[in-house]
């Protein structure tokens, strides 16, 4: 029985895909300038415990320059300019909640910490490089991740933005979870419409209240 991330680590890390990443890793980390930092690829699930997952986000990759990646999606060092994809995620919380984000602090932990699950679909990335490590084995893992959330009896809300993370959908069944779909708020997507006035924030703490649970507190002051 899987009842914690370090089951599910202990489950895959003989299968073929799990071997090979792992050498990769090793070769990408020893030659190249990667983030984030190899000690917070898999910040994500330190942080948010299989029992507590609320929530779940899927970015693409990780940040490519330097101080920005810290193993959550979206999220950047706290001091760090705030990319444009988190501005408006902010923007976004703003209007739904009425009230004033810190957009000094890009670092979303406190998220993770409240359940949600702040994941990237490609957990690594070489400096200034975007998508350098888009390989096979990332995605092998992410379907057993998937598959494993998914057979979760505890409501989980999943908030899909973009094609790549609505493509994930197909592993998403489980009828006590609920789906939310639309535009990645990187600039290019979110002013075509589509990501703004999505109420997703919302939505997501009104299916919890739902399932007699506490809301995520989205606002970082």
């Amino acid at each position: 029985m899987i009842n914690t991330w370090t089951d599910f680590f202990k489950s895959i890390k003989n299968k073929p895909y799990a071997i090979t990443l792992h050498n990769f890793l090793n070769n990408e980390y020893a030659n190249h300038v990667c983030y984030p930092p190899r000690s917070l690829i898999f910040n994500a699930f330190n942080l948010t415990p299989v029992n507590e997952v609320k929530v779940v986000i899927f970015g693409q990759d990780p940040y490519h320059e330097p101080n920005q990646a810290m193993g959550l999606c979206f999220s950047v060092n706290k001091g760090i300019k705030l990319p444009p994809s988190l501005i408006n995620i902010y923007k976004e919380i703003e209007d739904e909640y009425n009230f004033t984000m810190d957009y000094s602090n890009g670092d979303l932990s406190y998220l993770a910490k409240q359940g949600v699950l702040l994941l990237n679909a490609i957990l690594s990335v070489q400096k200034s490089m975007p998508l350098s490590h888009n390989i096979k084995e990332y995605t092998l893992f992410f379907q057993d991740v998937l598959t494993f959330l998914n057979q979760l009896e505890q409501p989980i809300v999943f908030l899909l933005w973009g094609g790549y993370a609505k493509a994930l959908k197909k592993y998403l069944n489980n009828p006590n979870h609920l789906i939310l779909e639309c535009n990645h708020p990187s600039p290019l997507s979110a002013n075509k419409g589509g990501w703004f006035k999505n109420n997703h924030f919302v939505l997501t703490n009104q299916f919890l209240k739902q399932h007699n649970l506490k809301e995520i507190n989205w606002c970082n002051k």
